[in-house]
């Protein structure tokens, strides 16, 4: 018999992943920051948005997602405000906020700084303004939690 018993093919080369990480703003679905769901245009179909409002969306709710909290999520996604809020001292918990929120932001490649932080204070509520500088973009997005 002239035959194999197993199909013969050739393996293609293995493509090795770049290690350089595309920094391009890329369109996604646009997110509506009131009311927390996804914007639907007349057909009930969800909206584009274009690159740099995805990433000023993606920083938001990066800022806004409590690390660990959603499993879909790798660990690096998120903040840790649970345990900056523990402490007693306002200056503390100031200090702990914008370090992880920055940290948080500065996993993505795209994200060149984080900066200008301000805080108010309502009884034991805290309010977050800070702004984001996006890589290769001029103006600041200035995010408000």
């Amino acid at each position: 018999m002239a035959g194999t018993l197993f199909p013969v093919f050739e393996v293609p080369e293995f493509k090795e992943d770049s290690s350089e990480y595309d920094v391009q703003y890329k369109r996604s679905a646009k997110w509506d920051v009131q009311s927390g769901d996804f914007v639907r245009d007349g057909a009930n179909r969800v909206a584009e948005c274009s690159g740099r409002e995805a990433f000023m969306i993606w920083c938001y709710k990066t800022a806004q997602t409590e690390r660990y909290a959603c499993l879909a999520y790798p660990p690096e996604i998120g903040v840790e405000m649970e345990v900056a809020m523990e402490d007693d001292d306002e200056m503390t918990v100031e200090s702990m906020v914008e370090r992880t929120i920055t940290d948080a932001l500065l996993v993505n490649p795209r994200t060149e700084a984080v900066q200008d932080f301000e805080f108010s204070w309502n009884g034991d509520e805290m309010h977050c303004r800070f702004q984001v500088k996006g890589a290769d973009w001029e103006e600041l997005i200035t995010i408000t939690i």
